[in-house]
């Protein structure tokens, strides 16, 4: 072990730090289906504490250029994110950004604690590339969650004191609130509430300040009568309320963090285009489309576990969540910011969401796969679609499809 140390060390200290990191990230491929040994939520459970402990490999090497954009006022140093429900508490936003994503999510993050729906509750169909929960929103509440952003906000504005001007300046110009990255903060309601309105307001005071940006979820298939909140009149009614209640808060010179919705897949075509007149009468700042569904398109449906309740996510989902993307960037006309979501595994399905309409990417099931090797991959071979068709730049290629 001594003898295996030395030579390792001797080693890396023969490569330079790109090299390394990259040898790093393809370790992972070695430990990641050791994974698929454990229970599904226990997996996770493991994988989070990993990346809260800083377990896990951190990308030192730069984006290539043609990835940056500026959504928001805010600058992406890549547009592929982490979707929301992998770190619901905000226990490792400073690992997994560290990963190598452009931005992230935490959340859906509820008022009160919750413990979410009985286990089991998570499905793996690995063949499939898909999953089916039925979490529930468990949640550790906004008040925990809160404390854990606070310290992590305090501690990034404690090292841009300590750095010198033009390297903090330069730092905060390209990261966000919780550092390299971008964070976004998803809110949801607390299974037994009667009024929904209250929670998400509730929400937006408590976490608001820690966020990049804020997502209401009202999308989720498991919790009852959550979806409801997609209609016209009440997503009305509900939009305006929070917006209110971010506005009513204080901010400093770079104002309040946009306000997004994320909206189901399974949606008939006047409900998007209710949600579209919403976003667009509101001046909404984003749209997340999309969240799990309900609905069991082939193969799943032939699956043994295609009876479970609960979102399918994953590759089955990428075809019916893209078609609702391209939908929803027409109706919009392309003057609301769209995030792209659903079965996301390759940086040829990032390109069509962005194709489609996305000006961001997200993942989760993917990730769950593949692990952290998989992120410098969809980058690489995102840039490289880009180039092949010529586009010189992110924002160049969104909507391409759809002109």
């Amino acid at each position: 072990m001594i003898g295996l140390a030395i030579a390792g060390g001797a080693y890396v200290s023969t490569v330079d730090e790109a090299t390394f990191c990259g040898l790093l990230f393809n370790a992972t491929r070695a430990v990641n289906p050791l994974f698929a040994l454990l229970d599904p939520e226990a997996a996770h459970r493991v994988a989070v504490s990993a990346a809260s402990h800083g377990f896990v490999p951190r990308e030192k090497r730069p984006d290539p250029a043609i990835l940056g954009l500026e959504v928001w006022g805010r600058k992406f140093s890549n547009p592929i994110g982490l979707a929301a429900g992998f770190d619901k508490h905000a226990e490792a936003v400073e690992g997994l950004l560290g990963l190598g994503f452009g931005f992230m999510e935490i959340g859906s993050v509820t008022p009160m604690p919750q413990e979410g729906n009985p286990k089991p509750r998570i499905f793996r169909l690995p063949k499939e590339g898909a999953i089916i929960n039925r979490c529930g929103f468990n949640s550790e509440g906004i008040v925990v969650v809160a404390k854990r952003l606070g310290a992590q906000h305090g501690k990034r504005k404690m090292e841009n004191t300590s750095s010198s001007p033009h390297s903090m300046n330069d730092e905060v110009k390209q990261g966000g609130k919780a550092g390299p990255g971008i964070l976004g903060v998803n809110i949801g309601k607390n299974k037994t509430s009667e009024d929904a309105v209250a929670d998400y307001v509730q929400g937006v005071h408590t976490l608001s300040q820690y966020a990049d940006y804020l997502v209401i979820n009202i999308s989720s298939p498991n919790t009852p009568g959550l979806r409801k909140l997609q209609g016209r009149k009440q997503l009305k009614d509900l939009v305006k309320k929070v917006q209110a209640a971010r506005d009513e808060m204080q901010w400093a010179e770079d104002g309040p963090p946009p306000l997004l919705v994320k909206i189901a897949p399974d949606l008939s075509k006047q409900d998007l285009e209710d949600i579209a007149a919403v976003a667009l009468a509101l001046r909404l700042d984003g749209l997340i489309i999309s969240n799990t569904t309900i609905s069991r398109p082939d193969p799943v449906s032939q699956h043994p576990l295609a009876g479970e309740a609960g979102g399918l996510s994953g590759k089955p989902l990428f075809e019916m969540s893209t078609n609702v993307l391209k939908e929803m960037y027409i109706l919009t006309r392309g003057k609301v910011p769209l995030v792209g979501c659903g079965g996301v595994s390759s940086g040829e399905d990032a390109y069509k969401k962005i194709r489609s309409g996305a000006s961001l990417v997200q993942l989760y099931t993917a990730f769950a796969y593949g692990g952290p090797a998989l992120i410098p991959l969809i980058k690489a071979e995102l840039a490289e679609c880009l180039e092949r068709d010529g586009f010189k730049s992110v924002q160049e290629a969104v909507g391409a499809d759809c002109r």
